[in-house]
Parts: structure tokens; sequence; C-alpha cells
């Protein structure tokens, strides 16, 4: 990957607050230009604080961000008509329609793409004439979204994009986004679902303690967590007769088995289970998931090592 596909890069960035309290402390990525980035973290990992700054919000207390080639801080001017950002939670006037919402700031909008267009996008085309007081809070966020969009920004910045919305209005969302990325746009996301990551992103960093502990395309980062299996074995068997290579865990009937192997380890379980003629009830085996990466970091006392995998 070369510099000029990358729309954003950062470079040692370090962010502190009066008192000396330092957020972000010398962290790395760059996001290329057509990609979705998650960047991730545990409530007080410094992602917002990181954020902000790529934004163009606040100055970084070191290293160095470019956001299409500029410092998205000292050169907001240049850099703001050409970025969309969606915040956790906007901020508009409640009797306004939604259309007047959107009129109004497409009035501050450089090469705004028409009203009605914009609403269309995000599923909103029909509460048009809705007082925002009236909206859901998944419409709100909906209408956040469409105020993002109105620019046809080269990079969109999306805070929690689909808190609130049920599950219908978060899949809508996740093909939209989808389809921004197909068409060029390049989008950095912050969630909580991991899911939503898990689905969206082509590559991702989990942030811990004001630092990127690992970073790589969400395969990449769950394949060096094992896969797992549990099953509840019949009452009178024993996991103690589960063969050895297993190495399974048990707590009465149910047992745990985790693997780097799952195809050959589930393999060698259901053939004990054939030979044997014991009936695995509730058996479930699955892949590591993100969510799984997630709460090791999470759980984690103290920052971690960085741990690039790609």
């Amino acid at each position: 990957m070369t510099t000029d596909q990358n729309v954003i890069t950062v470079e040692e960035l370090r962010r502190s607050y009066a008192g000396g309290f330092e957020a972000v402390s010398g962290i790395s990525f760059s996001v290329s230009r057509g990609e979705i980035f998650a960047l991730l973290g545990t409530n007080g990992a410094g992602k917002t604080s990181t954020v902000e700054v790529l934004e163009g919000l606040a100055a970084p207390s070191g290293g160095t961000v470019r956001v299409l080639g500029h410092d998205p801080y000292r050169e907001r001017t240049t850099v703001r008509p050409r970025i969309g950002v969606m915040l956790q939670e906007g901020g508009f006037p409640a009797d306004l329609t939604v259309t007047e919402t959107t009129r109004m700031w497409a009035g501050c909008t450089t090469g705004a793409r028409p009203v009605a267009e914009a609403l269309d996008l995000v599923g909103l085309g029909g509460r048009a004439s809705v007082r925002v007081k009236q909206l859901s809070g998944g419409e709100r966020r909906r209408l956040d979204l469409a105020l993002a969009l109105l620019g046809r920004p080269e990079v969109l910045f999306l805070d929690e994009p689909t808190t609130g919305l049920d599950a219908e209005g978060r899949r809508d969302t996740w093909d939209l986004v989808r389809a921004l990325r197909d068409s060029g746009t390049t989008v950095l996301l912050t969630t909580h679902y991991l899911e939503e990551a898990e689905s969206l992103a082509d590559r991702l960093s989990i942030m811990h303690g004001g630092r990127v502990v690992v970073s790589g395309t969400p395969a990449e980062v769950t394949a060096a967590r094992p896969s797992r299996i549990r099953f509840l074995l019949p009452e009178g068997v024993p996991a103690a007769r589960l063969p050895l290579s297993l190495r399974a865990g048990a707590e009465g009937r149910r047992v745990e088995i985790r693997t780097q192997d799952l195809q050959h380890s589930l393999g060698e379980l259901l053939a004990w289970a054939g030979r044997t003629g014991t009936r695995l009830e509730e058996l479930d085996a699955r892949s590591a998931s993100l969510e799984e990466a997630f709460l090791e970091i999470a759980r984690s006392d103290a920052p971690l090592t960085d741990r690039v995998v790609v």
C-alpha cells in the first residue's frame, strides 16, 4: 500500500488533556481510498479523542495526521468540504421539519446534493414533512446520516451510526455504507456493535489504554484466537471418556473444547460419538468471533503490546 493510496494517515499520534492525562499514546494507522475502516475500543480507550483529531475538531499533542493529504486542523477550510461527519448525537431544532432541517444544512454545504435525494438515500423520503421532535430515535440517526452525505463526501466519518435503529434499519444502513464504499467513498467507522464492525469493515484496529493493540482484517484479528465446540453429554457419561487429544473442559454435563483446528477437532469428536453411540446434545461449533477478541482485550488490566497482524 503506497502513501498516495492512503486518504487517512496517522503517525505516532498523541493527545493529552489538562492535568497531563494522555488519552492517545502514539498510535499509527492508515486508511486507503475506498475502504471501510473500523476503529474500535474499550470505554476510555482513546478512540473518540483520535476521531476528533481526524475530523479537525482538535489539534494533536504530538505526531502527525493527514486527511486527503492535509492537516485536518490547520487546513480545516480545505479538508472540511471534502468530508462528511456523523456525530453520535445531532442537535437539531425540534420544531423544524425533516425537509427544513436538511435544506438549512444544505445551505451551509458546498455542492450539496438535492434534499430529496439525501432523504431518500436513508429512507426518510416518506417522513420529509414530519417535525424533528416527532421522529423516533432511529429516524433521527437516519437524519444525522443524511446530513453527513449531503456534500457527497470523499471521506465519511461515522460515529455509532446505527444506535437506536431496529434490525431492519441497521441492515439498510449497512447496505448504504457498502454502496458508498463501492462508489469510492472512504469510511471510518466507530461502533460498539461488534457484529457491525465484523460485517462492514475491510480492516480494523482495536484500541485499549490509548494504544492500538491489534490491527488487520476481521478474519485476521479473529484467526489468532481458538475456535470452540460446546455440547452436553448424556447423563452418566463422564467427560473423562472423551479423547485426551481434545483437551476438553467440563462443568457437569456441559463440555467446551477450544481448538486451533476446528475441522480436525470436530471430526475427532463426531467420530468418537459415532463409535461409542453417544448423543451430543446442543452441539455448537464455531470459529472465534470479533467479540471474543475484543473481550480478551477489554479484560486486560494493562495496555497490551501492539499486535499488528498485517
